[in-house]
This record gives structure tokens, sequence and C-alpha cells, in this order.
């Protein structure tokens, strides 16, 4: 069996150097080593124990090493910053076991030079009385980047967004894994008889009070290998994306547009809200996430959502929607519990995504029909990408308004900058839970429509807002009603009744214009 602190190395080295995703690279390791329980649960800790506090480990190397950082082999580094993390941030590791296993695991990587190093900083650590100091406070920005590892750029960000008491519960709550939140799947079972279901297999579950079949999950291991799982009974979705989908308040029969859909979770969401009738047009631009799309949605017995290929800042036009989710990329500052290597990005908050964000939003804006509603949706606590973006929207499109967000009271909400002056309650920031850990922007836009009672939207042609559905897709997934809406597949029959009807009257009068008066000419 692989021991866990090589493969957490070997983790933590992937996502160094080859940038890897840390929940990806983990849930990979762990299934390719066959680590399960405690092993598995330890891996886990390590990876993102060191991904959380690495500003503040690497402060703490370098009040010991006489070697600077930057010239410390990176297996070395990696090694030490375990080791410390060890023994300074895992009460249940023994100091000699923390110290003995680092040893080792550099011998074993062939870092014979480095094993007395390591050994000497780790020792002197544990014999220290004091193990480290923090910087002095007189310095805020520096003194809360490394008491809570984040970056400086990032304590400057959201200090002067949210104001400091704001950003010191946002760094509070960087650290620590949060828990996982699963969707009932509706279609096929209901929240009562899932949880029955998991705890047959080992899997604690519990309601989210304010949130209707949401569940939050311990005890599951790897997810996908519950039969629960498999059988499609729940795919599993942050109560924050939750919540995004129940602010949009899709209905059945109603057509929906998921701009930006990758992995899938809110389609998949909408799609059980709306009974498996209506339609659903899933978009994203590479083609692996569209597989993971169709995949997912197969598995959930999901019938009415059409995954297509397309550019949400340029991509074709998309049928009249009563409802568009624009869930647009950004920064993701707001999941950095989830994806803790974010934070140490060099461009973390030197972005131009605001402009990609504004450009998907207009274009989408133009699907939207007469009294429909879109959610702009971020998952990060940027003001630049979250209420400017929006404010400038409602500033350019004046047919457009702020819908007050009605959100439980268990979810604190805070203002962005300036977002009060130009949208009023229309724009919020909603953090789940006491401060976090998670933080999205929801923000409810509204057609407001024409003399002709249709929605008229700036830079838009009749014709471009008047169809429906397109009459070509672009996948195999043809853009029409599925025939598992039983009222759509109704009037679609009746529609092509009607139209024959037409066609024999019209046949009628032409047979009775060519034969008939011509008989009564040569009378």
């Amino acid at each position: 069996m692989s021991n866990p602190r090589s493969v957490a190395l070997n983790i933590l080295l992937k996502i160094e150097e080859e940038k890897a995703y840390s929940n990806l690279a983990l849930t990979n390791a762990i299934r390719e080593n066959r680590l399960g329980g405690v092993d598995a649960s330890f891996v886990s800790a390590l990876v993102y124990g060191v991904l959380e506090w690495q500003l503040t480990l690497d402060y703490i190397i370098r009040q010991y090493s006489k070697i600077p950082l930057r010239k410390i082999e990176i297996k070395t580094k990696l090694i030490l910053r375990m080791g410390i993390l060890q023994l300074l941030f895992m009460d249940k590791v023994p100091e000699s076991a923390a110290v003995n296993e680092s040893v080792n695991l550099a011998k074993k990587n062939r870092l014979q030079k480095s094993a007395g190093f390591i050994n000497g900083i780790l020792r002197s650590i544990t014999r220290a009385e004091v193990k480290y100091r923090l910087p002095d406070e007189s310095d805020k920005e520096y003194y809360y980047s490394i008491k809570y590892s984040a970056p400086r750029e990032l304590v400057r960000l959201w200090t002067n967004a949210y104001g400091e008491e704001n950003a010191v519960k946002l760094l509070e709550n960087l650290s620590g894994r949060p828990p996982i939140c699963a969707r009932v799947n509706t279609l096929k079972t209901d929240a009562d008889s899932l949880i029955a279901k998991l705890g047959e297999e080992g899997v604690k579950a519990e309601k989210i009070p304010f949130l209707p079949d949401a569940l939050s999950l311990s005890g599951t291991g790897a997810v996908e290998r519950l039969s629960a799982y498999r059988d499609g009974l729940f795919h599993v979705q942050d109560a924050s994306s939750q919540l995004c989908v129940s602010l949009l308040d899709p209905q059945p029969r109603d057509v929906m547009l998921d701009i930006c859909a990758a992995p899938g979770g809110k389609s998949f969401t909408a799609a059980e809200r709306m009974e498996n009738r209506g339609k659903i047009f899933a978009c994203d631009l590479y083609d692996h996430k569209l597989r993971l799309m169709k995949d997912g949605a197969k598995r959930l017995g999901i019938l009415i959502m059409a995954v297509s290929k397309r550019d949400g800042a340029m991509g074709a036009m998309l049928p009249t929607a009563d409802r568009i989710l624009c869930d647009v990329p950004c920064s993701g500052l707001g999941i950095l519990s989830r994806k803790p290597e974010i934070r140490y990005k060099e461009d973390l908050t030197d972005t131009e995504l605001p402009e990609l964000q504004y450009q998907i939003l207009c274009r989408s804006a133009r699907s939207l029909a007469a009294g429909g509603r879109l959610v702009y949706s971020t998952c990060t606590l940027d003001p630049r990408e979250n209420n400017e973006v929006t404010a400038r929207f409602l500033r350019e499109h004046p047919q457009f308004e702020g819908v007050p967000l009605i959100v439980s009271g268990r979810i604190r909400v805070l203002d962005g900058t300036g977002a009060d002056e130009v949208m009023g309650d229309g724009g919020k920031l909603g953090l789940i839970g006491d401060g976090g850990p998670d933080g999205h922007l929801f923000v409810n836009l509204s057609g407001v429509a024409g003399n002709d009672g249709r929605t008229r939207f700036q830079g838009a042609s009749d014709a471009e807002i008047r169809f429906s559905y397109p009459r070509r897709a672009q996948d195999d997934n043809q853009f029409f009603r599925h025939p598992s809406d039983p009222f759509a597949f109704v009037v679609d029959l009746l529609s092509v009744f009607v139209v024959i009807l037409i066609l024999v009257f019209v046949r009628g009068i032409v047979v009775e214009f060519f034969i008939v008066v011509p008989e009564v000419e040569s009378a």
C-alpha cells in the first residue's frame, strides 16, 4: 500500500508544477493508490492543509532557515511545509512521527543532503518555547496576510470593498474543509428517502434548513462509489449554487438558457425543479465539459436538457427564454476554501474578466422574453466582477431593472461598492452561513416589455428576438421540445393538425376556382 505522505507529496508537486486543480488531483491520486478511510482522510488533510497555510508555513521556514526560501529545492520545500503543518496545525500527529517521517520521505526521494536540513529545522521548532511570532500589527495588511495565509492584495481588496471587520470574517473562513452538499433528485426520490438510503451506506445526511431538497453530507468517502449516486438519486452541488437556481425560479414548461453551464449542476437542479417539463439549453465552450454534462444528465434521468458548444460572449443567438442563468467565468475568490490554490495565482486581483463578463451578460440578455428573469451570478468576492458589471449593464440597458432578492435570514448579505447607488436591492452579495465558507453574487434582472408585448433589447433586431427555437442546433441534441413534456407534445400535434386543415381548406378553394367557375362560363 502507498505511503500517505508520499501520495500527498506527489499531489502537491503536481499542483505546484503542472498547475493541477487540487480537488481533481486529490481524487485521482486516492483512486489510483486505492486509499480509503483514515489514509485517504490523512492525505486530504495534508494536501489541503499545506495549500491553505502556505504563506504562513513559508513565513515560519524563513524564521528558522539560513537558506533563502527561493533557493530551497521544490521537493524539499514541500516536505518542510508538510512537516511544519503536522507539528503546528495537526494536533493528532505526534511530534516524533512528524519529524521522522519527513526525514524518511526526503531520503525516499533521493534528497540525502536535504534530509539533514529538514531534520534540523523541524527539531528546532519542537524545541522552541514560542514556535513562531506573527508580524507586528502596525502593518495590518501584512499581519492579516501571514495570520490567515492570504496574499496582501487579497487582504487589501476585501478591506477596501467590505470594510476591515467583514474582511477579517472572510479571511477567518478560508481554512477548514467545507461540508459536501448534495441536491436531491426529486425526479427519482425525496429528501427523507435519500437520507435513509445514504444512512444504509454509512453516510450521514442532514437537511439544509433554508434550502428545500438540499442535504449536507459527511462520511461519504469517494462519492462516486455510493449506489445512491450511481443510481442518480442526487448530484453534488454547493448550497450557494442551489440558491442561485432557487432565485432564478424556473417553472415547468419554461424555456431556460444556462449560458456557461459546465459542469452542469445548476442545469440539473433546474430540470428537477421543472419536473422534467420544458426545455433547458446548456451551453459551454469545451468538448470535455459538454461530455460531463451529458453523462450527468443521463445518470439523473434528465430528458429536457440540450447540450451545445457555444461561446457565451460571441456565440450565435439562442432561443428566446423565460429564464436565463448567466453564471459567468470569474476569479473564484468566493470559493477559496474549496480551491485554496487559487489564492496564489499571480494575477489574483489583476484581471481582465469584467469586460468578458459584461459581454456575456449583454449577449445573453438579448434572448430574454418580456417579463422574463435573468440571474447574473459569480462565485467571486470582487466588486469589479460583481456590482460594477451589473451596474454598468443597468446604466446602458434602461429596459432592464434590478429585482430585489429574497433570501433566508441565515445568509449574510453584503453590499458591494456602489451597489445601492445604481441597483438598490437588485444586486446583493450573498454569503452562505455565518460569514462563509462560500461567497456568491446573485443579481436578478427583469426585462421590460415594449408596446407590442415583446421585449426590445439594444442592438437586437425584431428577427433576432421573435423566434422561440432555432431551426438547426449546434450539437447533436436538437433544439426542440422533448416528448417527455406531455403538454408541449400535445400542442405540437395540434399545431400539425391545424396546418393540415388549413391546407385542405386552401386546396378546396383552389379546386372550386379552377374547376367550378369555368363550367358556369361555358353555360
